[in-house]
């Protein structure tokens, strides 16, 4: 996929200066102010104003691919925010409150554009056993450190060992979140009524075809409307988003961990912590690699690590729950609806919280099949299907296809990204370093 005009970034990947507007514009040459222009005028401030904003702020093909998708993105949050809430042990506004805190704060700190961070089941794993075994308060403060530890992670440049990671182990990890994203789908597919799969079927018919007809309005913010608008109007029993949990009632407010402040309470937290700073950061960075590959355009990733550890933080001290990168909703986000902009990022967590607080009981009728259809399309667009093609297999080295397949099977076993990458890495090693890395079929790639 590439960028759209005037959203690209000339800056190099980690570079100081790297990523730091929404989008970076050609430089533009400015002429001297004249006599006549200055501060009395009131033309000059605000041409000098015009001159320093992105080349896209004054496109309204872009504000408006960037709300919708930031709208679409917001209505698919709530119910993976909610599942994941449910994971951890936490009441279902905890995950929604996170997810809002999440997207808003990298949208301003984050160092890649466009990409989606909110409450995710990575983290809601990790925290879940201490949240079941010590209470919500140690959970948060784990979150706190977490993002702590993030910071100084990210500050130490560990974010530049993510350029070692072999091109096979990252085609496993897209294709294994792609199995991922597909299997927790099916859940709401099993014992529910025929009208479920009607509906379903429906959602992924309309974001096939109507693309081919028209595409000012992303097909899933129109399969969202027309399947919630049938069963409302046909007052079709259906499982909606409202059977997930209960929406938030009001904004997060900031407070301190009701834990004792003891060197016992480090202790107890201090491993979950560091254990979900490293899984936050490695599926954070994974996917932002994947986004600089779609897009064609770079990004930080020491920024978008420290931001990470800063979103966090502040995620702990509203009382989240945590959370990192989302590889679903930033295909949705990037892929499907074509943003490009931190303004999609920062929108998807604001209206989250907007639809939650103002139109709740519009949101809680959204049938759940038409969310599910989105996500399997997601699914089926993120999956690497050229990495299986047979003249790809025949090609391809012995142990390239190994290193894949390894790193597909061990996330998609143990649902955590980490140890596939770690174990797809060293296979690649041992591939490399006992001469395993031939093409199938026929000795040594030349």
């Amino acid at each position: 996929m590439t960028s759209s005009p005037g959203l690209t970034d000339a800056h190099p990947d980690d570079s100081p200066h790297a990523d730091t507007t929404a989008h970076a514009a050609a430089p533009v040459a400015t002429a001297p102010p004249s006599p006549a222009s200055g501060p009395a005028s009131g033309v000059a401030p605000r041409a000098g104003l015009r001159r320093s904003l992105p080349a896209w702020c004054s496109d309204p093909r872009v504000w408006r691919t960037e709300v919708l998708a930031g709208l679409v993105v917001a209505l698919a949050l709530i119910p993976e925010a909610i599942s994941f809430s449910v994971i951890a042990g936490v009441d279902p506004a905890v995950g929604l409150c996170t997810s809002f805190t999440m997207a808003v704060t990298l949208a301003l700190v984050g160092g890649r554009r466009a990409m989606i961070s909110a409450a995710t089941g990575a983290v809601a794993l990790v925290t879940a056993p201490l949240n079941r075994e010590h209470g919500f308060g140690y959970l948060v403060t784990g979150v706190i450190l977490a993002g702590v530890l993030q910071v100084l992670l990210g500050a130490l440049g560990v974010a530049k060992l993510m350029r070692f990671v072999p091109r096979p182990v990252m085609t496993g990890f897209v294709n294994a979140l792609a199995i991922l994203i597909f299997l927790a789908q099916l859940p709401e597919l099993r014992h529910v009524p025929w009208a479920v799969y009607a509906l379903f079927a429906g959602g992924l018919a309309l974001m096939v075809l109507l693309p081919r007809l028209s595409r000012i309005v992303p097909a899933p913010l129109v399969s969202i409307a027309v399947l919630t608008a049938l069963t409302v109007g046909a007052g079709i029993a259906v499982p909606t988003v409202g059977d997930k949990g209960a929406l938030p009632s009001s904004l997060p407010t900031p407070g301190l961990p009701d834990v004792p402040f003891t060197a016992e309470t480090l202790r107890i937290v201090l491993p979950y912590a560091f254990a979900m700073a490293l899984v936050g950061l490695m599926e954070s960075l994974m996917t932002a690699r994947l986004v600089d590959e779609l897009t064609g355009t770079p990004s930080s990733k020491t920024r978008e690590s420290v931001g990470q550890g800063i979103a966090n933080v502040v995620s702990g001290f509203l009382g989240g729950m945590g959370g990192c990168a989302m590889i679903g909703q930033t295909m949705i986000n990037v892929k499907v609806s074509g943003a490009r902009t931190r303004v999609s990022t920062f929108l998807a967590g604001s209206f989250l919280m907007a639809l939650c607080l103002a139109l709740g009981p519009v949101v809680s009728d959204i049938p759940m099949a038409a969310l599910v259809a989105i996500m399997v399309m997601v699914s089926l667009t993120t999956f690497d299907w050229r990495s299986i093609a047979p003249g790809t297999l025949r090609r391809a080295p012995l142990g390239e296809i190994a290193v894949m397949v390894l790193t597909v099977a061990v996330v998609v076993a143990t649902h955590n990204l980490a140890i596939g990458v770690v174990c797809g890495t060293c296979l690649t090693l041992l591939a490399r370093r006992y001469g395993w890395w031939r093409t199938a079929g026929s000795g040594d790639r030349p």
